[in-house]
């Protein structure tokens, strides 16, 4: 795709104003749901070097460098001392555990993703049956059939509810639910949207080694949990009570950086490699991307918007901020969710919401309108222009 016209008008992988819609989408309701296991950053190194055996002072001194630097304070975790008692393959180098780590992992999203959904349909006021369709978002399972069957039946959802699973999309995978979610919802009159995003670090769990150094940075960054919305356009007034409108959405990579985000599943679970370069990349292309939001609306200025942004590490975040020249404090809910969630790969832009929500609620929020920005592998740039309805 060349130059920024096809990226910028409706349609060619964008969405403005659908046809017969009723209306724009809006977010109706929020959930989450977290394991009960609690991981405070204090205590993350003692934790993760006596679970994987590790005395190297070295390794020590690294993580504890990169505990301070990813800002995070407070995590949730399915691994507990407990599961690597019983599955102490898990910590054991070379050894292949991708059916262990799978049945782990697949029992997990289904837990928290049903636990997260409840909380949304709990919000929303009206009975699952009522829910038309389903988004499903994860990076953490792999069977047929996938969990948006199990989550649909254990959720009481209709046979006749929608299904999408959107799988492998990383850190951009919650935005890129909103904006499918948008699209089924103006395209399907009447229709209600229920997003699960649900993610375990499981599947990537394994003691730290020289040839891989990203894994300490896993281990100082990610964490567990997954989150619900329900989206939909021409909400009934006294039943439904949104406080987002879902303006316009797209969606660009950058040619030539596949490896950048770098994951491949083997017999011992997922590899990572996280390039040194992402938060360069990114800032390479922010500023047009951002622009091809707000130009619909005529937005010049960066500061004249609210921010939502899935916060991938504090780098990212630092990046953006300067670049743009944003205010202090443009990007404090993002801070705030990587500080009390870690980064949830997909849940986090969820979690970041729901601090928007209160920030609206609360109208400490001077600005019309605002942006939900995520970034994954390619690296893909996930975009929305939206409105607060308050």
């Amino acid at each position: 795709m060349s130059g920024l016209g096809g990226l910028g008008s409706v349609g060619g992988g964008s969405n403005g104003r659908s046809h017969g819609s009723g209306g724009k989408a809006k977010l109706l309701a929020l959930g989450k749901g977290l394991p009960e296991q609690v991981l405070p950053q204090e205590k993350l190194v003692e934790t993760y070097l006596q679970d994987t055996s590790c005395d190297d002072p070295a390794t020590r001194a690294k993580l504890e460098r990169l505990c301070k630097t990813t800002t995070v304070r407070t995590r949730y975790t399915v691994m507990s001392k407990e599961l690597l008692d019983e599955h102490p393959e898990l910590k054991t180098e070379g050894t292949p555990t991708l059916t262990p780590r799978l049945d782990i992992c697949n029992a997990a999203v289904l837990e928290l993703g049903a636990a997260a959904a409840r909380a949304a349909l709990g919000e929303w006021g009206r009975p699952a049956a009522d829910i038309t369709h389903l988004v499903y978002i994860s990076s953490s399972e792999l069977r047929l059939p996938g969990g948006d069957l199990f989550l649909a039946t254990r959720l009481g959802l209709s046979p006749n509810t929608v299904r999408t699973s959107l799988l492998f999309l990383g850190c951009s995978g919650g935005a890129a639910a909103l904006r499918t979610a948008k699209d089924i919802a103006e395209n399907n009159p009447g229709s209600r949207v229920l997003v699960i995003a649900a993610e375990t670090t499981v599947l990537g769990f394994r003691p730290p080694s020289p040839d891989r150094p990203y894994d300490l940075v896993g281990a100082a960054l990610f964490g567990d949990g997954a989150s619900a919305a329900i989206i939909g356009a021409s909400p009934i007034k006294a039943e439904e009570d949104p406080f987002l409108e879902l303006e316009f959405s797209t969606q660009e990579f950058l040619p030539g950086t596949d490896k950048v985000i770098d994951g491949k599943i083997s017999e011992e679970g997922i590899n990572f490699k996280l390039g040194r370069d992402l938060p360069e990349k990114i800032e390479s292309r922010i500023e047009g991307f951002c622009r091809i939001l707000m130009d619909k609306v005529g937005i010049k200025e960066f500061n004249d918007v609210f921010w939502a942004v899935h916060p991938g590490g504090p780098a990212i975040l630092n990046r953006l901020e300067v670049c743009l020249e944003l205010e202090p404090g443009k990007l404090k809910i993002s801070r705030k969710a990587l500080m009390n969630y870690g980064n949830v790969s997909s849940n986090t832009v969820f979690y970041v919401l729901e601090y928007l929500r209160d920030e609206l609620k609360k109208g400490a929020i001077r600005e019309e309108w605002g942006l939900i920005l995520a970034f994954g592998p390619g690296i893909t740039f996930e975009g929305m222009l939206v409105r607060g309805t308050n």
